[in-house]
């Protein structure tokens, strides 16, 4: 697929599955690309046509000077669907992909079919941690960060297992160019959903995972109590559980989805 403008940003975007079928848009987490998905691709084209794509600042897209902020990034999914004549989705974000949708599911709800917000928060009370991050990429790049942030994503026994995936989700995350990952910071840093909640009418899945020590579980549980009638599980994952948990996050996103 060619990259798709949206006010004058080159988005990467990739569509696979049946094109006759329900369309269901995947969202990556910062310092993600596209390819976080791969494990979901084949079980989700089973059922849908699937949009993935590179956030503004990550993967293949393009990196307009920054701060972003999540409206920003909520029209450029509006923009992609605009520009490939959809009119409404299935959503599933994860993460930083759950933040941006939480604000399509409150400001485009005609958009948006069902939602599942995997890993996610809300609103971040103390900017410490999002200045400090800012801050040393801004004087030395993504390097620094990569170990902590694996430990971060990943709960200590999936880290022990698995270092050939540890080890491609390093390499993504430092190939995500700095400035890109400077301005989504800043989106996530300055983001503010706590009063767009209740006006979530789309049905509503939340993952949390049980080791996820970057948005736990109380945050899955404050964005649960908020959203009305939205329903909360629990995987034993740590952040990005879609990779951690891949088969169990898909049946638990195929089965939400696919419910009457």
């Amino acid at each position: 697929m060619p990259l798709i403008e949206v006010d004058g940003c080159p988005l990467n975007v990739e569509i696979e599955g049946p094109a006759d079928a329900p369309v269901l848009m995947l969202s990556n987490s910062l310092g993600t690309d596209l390819r976080m998905w791969d494990n979901q691709v084949k079980p989700f084209t089973t059922r849908f046509r699937l949009i993935r794509y590179d956030r503004r600042g990550h993967g293949k897209s393009a990196v307009p000077p920054g701060p972003y902020a999540m409206e920003r990034l909520g029209r450029d999914v509006l923009g992609i669907l605009d520009h490939l004549g959809i009119d409404r989705i299935d959503w599933c974000g994860l993460s930083m992909g759950g933040m941006v949708g939480q604000w399509l599911g409150a400001h485009a709800p005609g958009r948006i079919r069902r939602l599942v917000l995997a890993n996610t928060s809300c609103h971040y009370p103390v900017k410490d941690l999002w200045n400090e991050r800012i801050a040393i990429v801004t004087q030395s790049g993504l390097a620094p960060l990569a170990d902590g942030m694996m430990a971060r994503w990943f709960s200590q026994g999936f880290i022990e297992a698995e270092p050939g995936t540890i080890a491609q989700m390093k390499d993504m995350m430092l190939a995500t160019p700095a400035a890109g990952f400077i301005a989504n910071c800043e989106a996530v840093r300055d983001m503010d959903h706590r009063d767009i909640l209740a006006g979530i009418k789309a049905p509503t899945l939340i993952i949390a995972g049980r080791h996820d020590v970057a948005t736990p579980i109380a945050a899955a549980e404050y964005i649960r109590a908020r959203i009305p009638g939205a329903a909360l599980t629990v995987l034993d994952a740590g952040h990005i559980s879609n990779i951690e948990q891949a088969s169990d996050f898909t049946a638990e996103a195929m089965g939400f989805l696919t419910s009457n």
